[in-house]
């Protein structure tokens, strides 16, 4: 079975209409999960608690999506050898 891992971070932005972070140093990281669904019940749960914060940001990121399982190594497996 394929794992589909998904990144959930956040942080304040420096306008609520674009993705630029205030302070990168300040990224909240929420956690790593094994699908979809819970990943987006972190999601919620972060979203929800910064809600008084217009300027507060949560994203979901599938990491699953950053690897070409056709490939036979990634490049950053090539850099272990």
């Amino acid at each position: 079975m394929t794992q589909r891992l998904h990144l959930v971070f956040g942080g304040e932005l420096v306008d609520p209409s674009t993705t630029t972070f205030r302070n990168v140093d300040d990224i909240h990281v929420v956690g790593i999960f094994p699908d979809y669904a819970t990943a987006h019940s972190a999601w919620k749960a972060e979203a929800q608690r910064t809600v008084d914060n217009a300027h507060m940001r949560y994203f979901i990121a599938h990491l699953h999506r950053l690897r070409d399982e056709e490939a036979g190594t990634s490049s950053t497996e090539e850099l272990g050898k």
